[in-house]
């Protein structure tokens, strides 16, 4: 009897591509299912964006880059929508401004639906005739969409926590027996050491920011076994965390003062707001919605610091990329407590861990020509590398070598901390 990955060798490669543009694009579709058209395009802030705004900035990807540039005779659903809906891609010529996209009321979430089905019955219909060229950007176009379903849930959550009523999505996910209400104590496990290849090994699909795979030397170092948890960081909070100045960056320290920061988002008391409304904080679970600031004066506090990437990656390596929470389906999403405490827990869908690591080129990045080459390069400065993926992650969208990033104050994504020091 030939083995599952003997079966997924054989599979046609099309059929494989088919099948998950498909998937990839109802999931977009099962998120928004209990929105209303207000839901969906209301926007809470200038770096979120209206669900709505998600599903259509995912579908003029797909109908710019595969059928206009690939697809002959292939003519635009509405000449309007490119301005609309690109986002930062300077190539593709004028966009609305981003802070203002909740001011598109038109076209509605239902119009929004109507062009998305167009464009999947055309891309469907085109995929058996692409060039490799074309079905590469396919490929792009579905793990970009995947990276727009996190944000969009993320984004959604931002909306609902301004709203007094504390609206819910889904209602709360049962805890399972195996969890626990008591954090269990943190473990240091030992890192590799020496010269390690980290990045990208071109096997398999990875955005261009994950290449050229190099080696890096790792100094004697441990990981924590765990992410911190929201009980520790009530330890953190009691002690004075947020008001002691000699634990906090020039820059964090400031942003405490000027935003009066004092908690994690979404933190009111023993409570904080979730895609299923007021929960109670589970102190078992990862502390989550710290930014980096937050994340180094935790870590100066608790007498450690954050890992750098490549001492990340290096015992990533060792684990299952689709394993952990991650998304699977429409349903509640919040990180959940371990279901044991040996060896390294949750490096995978829990929480983006923030590393100490600058978003920089590796040596030898190139970005690609054209547009597409836009997609990761330019955002190389001023931002901080997260590693790990979040329980709102689609399951399939991570590997060791994937890199996140978002600049050191943010904190609205589901970004948690895991501790490293030196040996």
């Amino acid at each position: 009897m030939a083995s599952r990955t003997d079966a997924q060798n054989r599979t046609d490669p099309l059929e494989e591509v088919t099948r998950r543009f498909a998937a990839t694009r109802r999931l977009s579709l099962d998120l928004v299912a209990t929105l209303s058209d207000a839901d969906a395009s209301a926007q809470s802030m200038p770096d979120a964006s209206p669900a709505k705004w998600h599903l259509a900035h995912t579908t003029w990807f797909f109908e710019t880059f595969v059928l206009r540039d690939h697809v002959t005779g292939y003519r635009l659903h509405d000449e309007r929508y490119p301005f609309l809906f690109n986002s930062y891609y300077e190539a593709e010529g004028p966009r609305h401004a981003r802070p203002q996209r909740g001011l598109l009321t038109r076209p509605s979430l239902d119009e929004i639906c109507i062009w998305r089905a167009h464009v999947d019955t055309a891309v469907q219909s085109a995929l058996p005739g692409l060039p490799p060229a074309a079905l590469m950007l396919v490929e792009l176009g579905i793990h970009h969409e995947q990276q727009h379903q996190e944000l969009l849930l993320t984004d959604l959550k931002h909306l609902f926590a301004q709203n007094p009523l504390g609206p819910a999505v889904w209602g709360a996910e049962k805890r399972i027996a195996s969890e626990v209400t008591q954090f269990s104590a943190m473990k240091w496990i030992k890192g590799a050491v020496g010269v390690t290849a980290v990045g990208h090994d071109g096997n398999g699909f990875a955005f261009d920011c994950e290449g050229p795979r190099h080696d890096a030397l790792l100094a004697p170092h441990a990981l924590a076994s765990r992410p911190v948890s929201n009980g520790e960081w009530h330890e953190f909070i009691a002690d004075g965390g947020y008001h002691t100045p000699s634990l906090w960056l020039s820059d964090g320290w400031a942003w405490v003062q000027a935003d009066n920061i004092d908690a994690p988002a979404y933190w009111d008391g023993d409570r904080q707001f979730t895609l299923s409304g007021w929960r109670e904080i589970d102190p078992a679970a990862p502390v989550t919605h710290i930014s980096f600031f937050e994340a180094d004066a935790f870590a100066s506090w608790a007498g450690a610091r954050l890992p750098t990437e490549q001492e990340w990656e290096a015992a990533a390596a060792a684990f299952d990329p689709t394993g952990g929470q991650q998304l699977d389906t429409a349903g509640p999403v919040q990180p959940r407590a371990p279901v044991d405490d040996t060896g390294l827990q949750q490096m995978f869908g829990s929480v983006w861990e923030w590393t100490g690591s600058a978003y920089r080129p590796y040596p030898g990045f190139r970005a690609a020509p054209g547009a597409v080459g836009e997609y990761n390069g330019k955002f190389m400065n001023g931002q901080f590398v997260l590693r790990g993926g979040s329980c709102a992650t689609p399951r399939g969208h991570l590997r060791p070598s994937y890199r996140n990033f978002f600049y050191p104050h943010q904190r609205w994504q589901f970004t948690g901390v895991r501790l490293a020091k030196d040996l």
